[in-house]
């Protein structure tokens, strides 16, 4: 019997219409687009405008699309991962509540929190319950409105999130397509340099938190910059040597869309070349659990069933990994 993998079969995104651009940050903070272009390569975000909307209505624009794309019915889906750093509620999970958007009624589902590692946990994670036989069709959602936790008088976090979401449905494979292998890290030591201090267990809301600004995300960039650099490139390079992959054999690099040096340091430390490296950052800015499935919709036409695709990230706490797969299918 062959042995079962778990395959991505569709994929698919969605960001919303509003374009922040450098020029408008210049007018909110001391900043300029020539200085923003060349520490981060952000030249603009997208921002979810709309009075009760969050991350979960914009997984639901992602999600019905891969629906239709695969064509297949919402009450097909057995179990949701949602992958946010900004659910809609504390609880009930974002994943239960896109469940009932959508209409998928045969399936369970929970909230994973990794940060900017959270979509490649989460297809890991995913990838288990296919493998076991437990489940034939996981979808597994990465999303964030940032917008929501960033302080927009703060140029050190407000020049690099934005808004997003997108989506990837797993299935059995016995091809020896889908997912390989992942290497998945944490460090709780990094809560202190990104993250977000108040209104968790440890500091709930008061009127002093919320005008201390501990409701937002708080970074020092210098010292996450260290890390990411590091452990995202040799992440990545881990894998590659764990599965005997050379720089020829990678057909594509997913990295997280946090900052241009970091993308530019992991090619480099894997030894593949820019035109192999997924990247539009440029454009969407860091939208945390939305980068790597954004970059896979946006390049889906450009993927050949049986690529080898190394996903590599780094996110807050700390948490870094990596995923190798083989892509499964050709777009039609």
């Amino acid at each position: 019997m062959s042995k079962i993998h778990a395959a991505i079969t569709a994929v698919n995104g969605y960001v919303p219409d509003y374009v922040l651009t450098n020029a408008e940050l210049e007018t909110m903070v001391d900043t300029s687009d020539e200085w923003i272009t060349s520490r981060t390569g952000i030249k603009e975000r997208r921002i979810l405008k709309g009075e009760g909307l969050g991350t979960s209505d914009m997984a639901v624009h992602a999600v019905n699309g891969l629906l239709k794309k695969r064509g297949i019915d919402a009450k097909e889906i057995e179990l949701i991962i949602f992958c946010t750093t900004t659910p809609d509620f504390t609880f009930p999970a974002t994943a239960n509540v896109l469940a009932d958007k959508i209409g998928a009624t045969n399936a369970w589902g929970y909230d994973l929190q990794a940060a900017c590692s959270g979509f490649i946990f989460g297809l890991s994670t995913g990838a288990s319950f296919i493998e076991s036989g437990r489940h034939k069709k996981v979808l597994v959602v990465g999303g964030d409105k940032m917008s929501s936790i960033i302080n927009y008088e703060d140029r050190t976090t407000c020049i690099i999130f934005g808004d997003g979401c997108g989506c990837a449905l797993l299935e059995p494979n016995e091809e020896g397509l889908g997912v390989l292998d992942s290497i998945l890290r944490t460090d709780g030591s990094g809560r202190d340099f990104l993250g977000m201090k108040a209104g968790g267990s440890v500091m709930p809301a008061t009127h002093e938190t919320i005008d201390a600004r501990l409701h937002y995300a708080h970074q020092e960039g210098p010292t996450v910059f260290k890390f990411a650099v590091t452990n995202m490139a040799d992440v990545a390079a881990e894998i590659m040597e764990r599965n005997s992959l050379t720089a020829e054999d990678v057909a594509w690099l997913v990295p997280h869309q946090a900052n241009k040096r970091i993308i530019d340091a992991t090619a480099n430390r894997m030894g593949v070349t820019t035109d192999k490296v997924m990247i539009n950052i440029e454009r969407y800015g860091n939208t945390t659990n939305g980068t790597i499935p954004l970059c896979l919709w946006e390049w889906e036409s450009r993927l050949k069933k049986g690529d080898n695709i190394v996903l590599a990230a780094f996110g807050g706490g700390f948490t870094w990994g990596s995923v190798y797969l083989k892509w499964a299918y050709d777009t039609k």
